[in-house]
C-alpha cells in the first residue's frame, strides 16, 4: 500500500501531461490541426506558424502549466500522503512523458519544451528561470527555437549540479534533457543543413489557419 499513493500521483501526472493543448486550443479556435502542417509538431512554435499568435500563446501557457501543476501539487500536498522528493521527481517526469506520448492523442505528442520548463520551475524556480534565460539568450541571438531548446536542455542538468547539487530531482531533469535533445534530432539535421525555420517564420507547407468545411488539405488530417 505504501507504493499506491506514488503510483497514483505518477499516473495522474501522465494523464494531465497527455492533454495536447496545441490540438485542443487549435480545435477550439477553429484552426487546422497542428499535426497537419509545418513541422507537424503539436507545440506552440508550430501553432504560431498558423499565424494565430493568441493560439500559440495559449498553447505555450497550458503546456507549461500541465508540467508545473502536478509537481507543485505534490510538493504542496504530497508529504501528508508520504510523497517525498523522489515522488516529486517521477511525477514531473511522468507529466513530461505524457506530453511526448499522449494516451488521448494516439501517442503522437510534441517535443516537450514548454512542459519541461513548467516542471523545472515547479521543482526549483531558480533552476527553471536559469534554464529559461538560456533559451531566451540563444533564441534572441540566433532566432532558432530548436537551437535554443537544445542548448537550454543541455544546460539544465549542469545548473542543477553546479548550483543545487546532487538531488532526486536529477532523476527527472536528466531524462527530460536527453529526451528533449533526441526529439530535436530532425531539427539538428536541418540546422546543420541550414534549412531550419527561424522563429515566427511560416513553414512552406503550412495548412490554412481555418480548415474549410468538408474539405481536406493535400496532406490530409490525422483523423
Amino acid at each position: 500500500m505504501e507504493f499506491l499513493a506514488p503510483l497514483l500521483a505518477v499516473l495522474a501526472a501522465y494523464l494531465v501531461g497527455s492533454l495536447s493543448f496545441a490540438v485542443i486550443v487549435s480545435r477550439s479556435m477553429g484552426l487546422a490541426d497542428p499535426r497537419s502542417y509545418g513541422s507537424k509538431n503539436p507545440g506552440a512554435t508550430n501553432v504560431l506558424r498558423s499565424g494565430n499568435k493568441a493560439a500559440a500563446l495559449l498553447t505555450l501557457a497550458f503546456d507549461a502549466l500541465k508540467g508545473f501543476a502536478p509537481v507543485w501539487l505534490v510538493l504542496a500536498f504530497g508529504p501528508r500522503f508520504g510523497l517525498g522528493e523522489w515522488s516529486v521527481a517521477f511525477v514531473g517526469l511522468a507529466a513530461f512523458l505524457g506530453h511526448l506520448w499522449p494516451v488521448f492523442f494516439r501517442f503522437q505528442g510534441g517535443k516537450g519544451v514548454a512542459t519541461a520548463a513548467g516542471v523545472l520551475i515547479a521543482l526549483a524556480p531558480g533552476l527553471g528561470l536559469a534554464t529559461l534565460a538560456s533559451w531566451v539568450i540563444i533564441a534572441a541571438f540566433f532566432r532558432y527555437s530548436s537551437l535554443a531548446s537544445i542548448v537550454a536542455a543541455l544546460f539544465a542538468p549542469f545548473y542543477q549540479l553546479l548550483i543545487w547539487g546532487v538531488a532526486p530531482a536529477l532523476a527527472c531533469i536528466v531524462p527530460m534533457s536527453l529526451l528533449l535533445v533526441w526529439r530535436h534530432e530532425g531539427n539538428i539535421r536541418k540546422l546543420l543543413a541550414g534549412t531550419e525555420s527561424r522563429l515566427g517564420q511560416k513553414a512552406e507547407a503550412t495548412a490554412p489557419a481555418r480548415p474549410a468545411a468538408g474539405h481536406h488539405t493535400k496532406k490530409g488530417h490525422h483523423r
